[in-house]
């Protein structure tokens, strides 16, 4: 009995540690980076004092509708604290308000191709994906991209509002694959 007991206040210490270690991280505005998009490991949510512009790396949450949904459904994103119920993306912004995105095999930004934006029209299980149809960016929002082509970004969901950006992604402890 009393053996039983010692592993039942172990597990229960353990939890309680896990717990509060979590806690302290997401706090603190750190998050565990699991994805392929980005460097696996522990980043940090940083303040961004000033307009989301071209080249920032942020932490974003994708709004309420399909593209949470489907990230959700299909696992793109871990449940989490975003009004979608999903954790943040961590994405580049590569077109911000009024410029020109167009998207045909790969993405076109103001007539330049963006480096490595191939368009997937399946993903890794062969499920079927939205493709954006292209268009100008509107104000309050900004069109994400990251350079691993299996990327949920908007070449899938187009751009998303500024009103979700967290601030900016830094790399705390991370690993390349």
């Amino acid at each position: 009995m009393t053996t039983r007991l010692n592993a039942v206040a172990i597990i229960a210490v353990a939890i309680v540690s896990l717990t509060s270690i979590t806690s302290v991280f997401a706090l603190g505005g750190f998050r565990i980076n699991l994805t392929r998009s980005y460097p696996l490991g522990l980043w940090r949510i940083e303040p961004l004092n000033r307009d989301v512009t071209i080249g920032d790396r942020v932490f974003i949450c994708l709004p309420l509708g399909a593209a949470a949904t489907l990230a959700l459904e299909r696992h793109y994103l871990p449940r989490g604290l975003c009004p979608s119920r999903s954790g943040p993306l961590i994405k580049t912004v590569v077109a911000v308000a009024g410029q020109q995105v167009e998207i045909d095999d790969e993405v076109i930004i103001d007539g330049k191709l963006l480096p490595s934006s191939r368009i997937l029209h399946a993903d890794a299980e062969g499920r079927s994906m939205p493709v954006f149809c292209g268009g100008k960016v509107d104000a309050g929002a900004v069109f994400l991209h990251s350079d691993f082509e299996g990327s949920y970004d908007s070449r899938y969901f187009g751009p998303i509002p500024t009103s979700g950006v967290l601030g900016l992604a830094r790399e705390i402890i991370t690993f390349s694959g």
